[in-house]
Order: C-alpha cells, then sequence, then structure tokens
C-alpha cells in the first residue's frame, strides 16, 4: 500500500502540530516492516475481501504471516459483529480499499480509506484497528477526518457525500466500536488547517513542536525539539528538583524513552544495511542454553538422582490464557476461582484511569494530623 510522504492519515495529526517534521521525516532511512504492521495489513486485505462477499480467506498469507481460523475467529469475526452496530438494518452502501487524494489543492498528498459508505443523509468513514495496544479514539480523529476530506474530494466517492448533513466517523477495534457524528463543515475547517499546514511545511525553517504527536514520529532520531530535551535533561540535577520541575520532566519522560528506542533502532538498521556507526558493532545476542533431546535430557536427570517433580515442571494455563482458548466455545470461566493480584505499585499521570494508591508514609502524615 503506497503512503504520500508528506502527509497521510495516519500521519496528519503530527504534520498539524509540528510542520517541520515533514522534511525530517523525509531524510530518514526507510523503515523496515514489523511483524505486527504485516499481521494488520493481513487483517486489513482479509476483512475487505469478506465485504466483497470473497468469504475464503482462511489460509491466506502476507509477509510470512498466516491468517490461520483462530485468528479469523479471534478478529475478523467480532469485527463484522461491530459493523452490525454501525449497520444494523443492513442499509449501508460502500466501498473498501479505495485510493483518495486531495487533486490540486494538495498534490502528492493522498491515502487509502479502510471504508467509505452512505446510510440516507449520512456518509460512514471507518477505519479497522486491529493492534492489541493504545485505544483509539473516534472523535476529532485527524486520521477519520483526513480520509473524510479527501474522500469528499475523489471523484469516484461523491456519491457518498453530495448532499449529506451528517459525517459519521467511525474506529473499528474489535470488540470495541467509537463513534463520532460530525459535519461537512467541521470537515472543510479540518482540510484548510491541514492545507495550511503542508504550505508551511514546505518553507525553509518550518517549525517544530515537541508534544504526544511525538509518539509516532520517524524523524525522533535526528529532531532538534528531542534532542534539545535531552541536553536539558542531562543538565538538570536530579536531586535539587523541586516536585513541579520533577512533574514537567516526567511529562517529557515517555517521549525521551521513545526516542532512546528510536536512536538505538536507526542505529541497528544503518549497520544491518553495512553502514558504518563510529564506536559500535552488531553482535550476537547471548545464547541460551537448550537441551537438543528433552527426553532423553529428562532421563539422564532422572539416572542422575532428581525428582521427576524437580524436573519436570508444570502449571496450570492463566486465566487469560483460559479465557483466549475458550472464545471458540463461547465458554465462561468460573469467576469464583479467580482473584486479581497486584504486582506493587507504578508511576502513572493523573489522567490514567486507576485510583491513586496512598502510600504508607503518606496515610502516616495524614494520621498524625487527626
Amino acid at each position: 500500500m503506497l503512503h504520500s510522504n508528506i502527509v497521510g492519515g495516519s500521519t496528519a495529526k503530527r504534520v498539524i502540530a509540528c510542520p517541520g517534521s515533514v522534511k525530517l521525516v523525509q531524510k530518514m532511512p526507510p523503515q523496515p516492516s514489523s511483524s505486527y504492521a504485516d499481521k494488520g495489513t493481513l487483517l486489513h486485505e482479509a476483512i475487505s475481501e469478506v465485504l466483497l462477499d470473497r468469504p475464503n480467506v482462511v489460509g491466506s498469507v502476507y509477509k510470512g504471516q498466516t491468517l490461520t481460523q483462530e485468528l479469523y475467529d479471534e478478529k475478523i469475526v467480532p469485527a463484522l459483529e461491530a459493523l452490525d452496530q454501525v449497520d444494523p438494518n443492513d442499509d449501508l452502501v460502500y466501498e473498501v480499499e479505495t485510493s483518495v487524494g486531495f487533486g490540486d489543492l494538495l498534490p502528492g498528498v493522498f491515502g487509502s480509506t479502510d471504508l467509505v459508505g452512505r446510510i440516507g443523509d449520512r456518509a460512514v468513514v471507518l477505519d479497522w484497528k486491529f493492534g492489541d495496544g493504545v485505544i483509539v479514539d473516534a472523535e476529532e480523529n485527524a486520521q477519520l477526518m483526513f480520509y473524510a476530506a479527501a474522500a469528499m474530494r475523489t471523484k469516484s466517492l461523491t456519491w457518498a457525500f453530495n448532499g449529506v448533513t451528517e459525517i459519521e466517523c467511525v474506529i473499528v477495534q474489535p470488540p470495541m466500536v467509537k463513534r463520532w457524528v460530525t459535519t461537512p463543515e467541521r470537515i472543510a475547517t479540518f482540510e484548510r488547517e491541514l492545507v495550511r499546514a503542508v504550505k508551511t511545511a514546505m518553507q525553509e525553517g518550518a517549525p517544530l513542536a515537541q508534544g504526544e504527536h511525538c509518539r509516532w514520529c520517524a524523524a525522533k532520531p535526528i529532531c532538534p525539539q528531542m534532542t534539545g530535551a535531552v541536553d536539558r535533561a542531562l543538565k538538570q540535577q536530579i536531586v535539587n528538583l523541586d516536585v513541579d520541575t520533577l512533574a514537567q520532566h516526567l511529562h517529557t519522560a515517555d517521549l525521551l524513552e521513545g526516542w532512546i528506542k528510536d536512536l538505538r533502532a536507526l542505529a541497528f538498521g544503518l549497520l544491518e544495511q553495512g553502514a558504518t556507526v563510529p564506536g559500535f558493532k552488531l553482535v550476537q545476542k547471548q545464547a541460551r542454553r537448550k537441551w537438543t533431546d528433552e527426553q532423553a535430557a529428562c532421563m539422564a536427570l532422572l539416572s542422575l538422582g532428581l525428582k521427576e517433580s524437580v524436573v519436570v515442571e508444570t502449571s496450570i494455563m492463566s486465566p487469560a490464557q483460559a479465557e483466549k482458548a475458550l472464545k471458540k466455545r463461547f465458554s465462561e470461566l468460573p469467576e469464583d476461582l479467580i482473584k486479581s493480584e497486584s504486582s506493587g505499585t507504578t508511576l502513572a499521570p493523573l489522567d490514567d484511569e486507576r485510583p491513586a494508591v496512598q502510600s504508607f508514609i503518606g496515610l502516616s502524615k495524614a494520621l498524625s494530623k487527626l
């Protein structure tokens, strides 16, 4: 699937917030695909085939990833069930995997929509999310607004938008469905913001801005905003930080950790391609010893006087593993046999949905004031 090297659906939020990132990203070497991305592409292609009434997708392969019956049941089936929430009466007329773009308004800016359709006077723009990580919301979602704006300027999809009063933006992340109904006027406003950002990005010295969008930016390793933040952090004496300054640094800690990860990934990729990174080289990971014949090894250890209960470890599967195994049978776990135990406390921002834990020291101080 081709992607614009200026801005696409998944990068629209970043480009609007940080126009200077466009030229930085263009300087980066191509990023190798991951098994997670390949699996996502496989699932996108499979569900498109199913929606085009070509249901025999089990067994299909994409870059070494195979769509097994188990994966189909785990991802495709709940995605189709989720689609029924959007279109309960089977009124949706749609097209899947359509190339969309902005024509002369933004040359070289294009993308590919997962599904664009129409129900009565409402257009529908839907994006599948098959990852298990970050939960994606539909409200004010820049990716969906990018697709809606581009689709409205694509001749083959004008039928979906002519005369509509509402545009529904949908994220299907099985089994969840996130929906946001907006207007053509809101999409037009977004388009103006995008055009302004792209024109700014093409200028010399386009502004850079640090923020949440940095998390997925491919240019993190070379971005002055990130390297500047690292330099400032290195100059700080942590023992002398007041709590307000500490809080400010914690907000950027995730970005800095992402920068370090991407920096190492960049160096690794360059070395794999035969480039030289002064002071570094690729080496074999430390080897882990394994039995060449587990059955023979078991017999040998028993003959040396070890007990079978020591040699062979057995344990029952976890509730999470059992839940996954029982999905096909639509069976529920015996809740009276399950308990949840936290392994301890961890640091989290205040907007985290989990309740704060009162520390023992903090509790003692509070009690002393009574």
